[in-house]
């Protein structure tokens, strides 16, 4: 199993260790509730390094993520991101995926860490051009710093104007004395607040100058339990749970990141399905009964048919409530819709609801 940069400080704060795409992960420090809480209400910082990062270099760069990916990323100028999708052959998604752009002829890829071999082999498959692909995951620590506290923190730590990074941009600049890092906003927990990517040996460094910048606000270590909790609140997918390679993003709601003014992977019968619907929606509903709902657990109508399946479910820690995600029939797919999530052979009531969750 592979570490982070950071293994060891999680391991010397108390993390509760588990295995995650391969790595060695933290998955809660002080319990679920309170890192999810500690996001929410201040700033929290994410040991994400395990996520995968491709470099992208040369003329025909973009015309390589023009054929792999849904989005349009044409329209993406020097210090802008891009969220989009990497659709298979089949009408499924190979993953999701952040397109940077650095400059006119390089882009950084950044990929889910259990895709990285598989993402890697996809786009090397396409790049019929002999664009410079470099792939720089082993290398690279990423942390995300989350919260309403988060840019108070992380400004005493540079120079580089935090609150003129829009949502979905970046900039490059010295960070905790260190050059070159890259400083996004393209937070993962509808909280607010920045990722950093650095090279690894830089990692110790940069993580005890924001504990240290973070110390007034009580900022704390998160793992990867919180950052599920967090990011279902707001109806983010997750590649695994609630997209995956059978999933189209029509049936996803990614409608929004699949753009027919180009070319790209299956673009026919992905528009065909846009055109002429599809059987099956994800859909966010919340728990009427006492039950919290889980990965592939089923879901019936009141009949006891099974009309679709849960992909993400949990008990929200600041809705207090438990909600989900699911696949289920487009009949029942309408707002307030009576639904029932099979929980231990029993039919436990739910109602169909708009996501996000969590009103900004």
């Amino acid at each position: 199993m592979k570490n982070t940069a950071l293994s060891q400080k999680h391991i010397s704060l108390g993390a509760k260790m588990v295995p995650f795409a391969g790595y060695n992960m933290p998955v809660s420090y002080s319990g679920l509730n309170d890192e999810h809480a500690t996001v929410r209400n201040s700033v929290g910082v994410f040991d994400v390094s395990h996520m995968g990062e491709f470099i992208l270099k040369g003329d025909k760069a973009l015309d390589l993520i023009q054929k792999v990916t849904s989005n349009d990323a044409s329209v993406l100028t020097d210090g802008k991101a891009q969220y989009s999708c990497l659709p298979n052959n089949d009408g499924g998604i190979v993953d999701d995926l952040i397109v940077y752009r650095i400059n006119e002829k390089t882009y950084m890829l950044v990929v889910n860490a259990s895709n990285i071999e598989k993402d890697w082999n996809w786009i090397s498959k396409h790049n019929s051009d002999g664009v410079d692909m470099k792939n720089i995951s082993e290398e690279t620590s990423l942390l995300a710093i989350q919260g309403p506290k988060a840019i108070e923190t992380l400004q005493k730590l540079t120079d580089v104007k935090l609150a003129d990074i829009p949502y979905y941009s970046f900039a490059k600049g010295k960070f905790s004395g260190i050059d070159n890092v890259v400083i996004s906003n393209t937070g993962y927990t509808g909280a607010g607040g920045f990722e950093l990517y650095f090279k690894n040996e830089n990692a110790e460094k940069i993580w005890d100058s924001i504990f240290e910048a973070g110390k007034e606000f009580g900022i704390k270590p998160i793992g990867l339990g919180a950052r599920d909790t967090l990011r279902l609140e707001m109806g983010f997918c997750l590649y695994g749970n609630d997209i995956d390679d059978t999933t189209s993003p029509i049936e996803a709601g990614l409608g929004w990141i699949t753009k027919f003014t180009k070319d790209f992977t299956n673009r026919a019968a992905i528009e065909k399905q846009k055109t002429e619907g599809v059987t099956k929606k994800l859909v966010g509903f919340e728990m009427i009964d006492r039950g919290i709902p889980r990965h592939d657990y089923q879901i019936a109508d009141a009949n006891g048919n099974i009309i679709g399946k849960v992909s993400s479910g949990t008990q929200s820690p600041t809705l207090n409530k438990a909600i989900g995600m699911g696949y289920v029939n487009k009949e029942f797919a309408k707002s307030d819709t009576e639904i029932f999530v099979m929980i231990r052979d029993k039919a436990i009531k739910a109602k169909v609801c708009k996501i996000p969750f969590l009103k900004k």
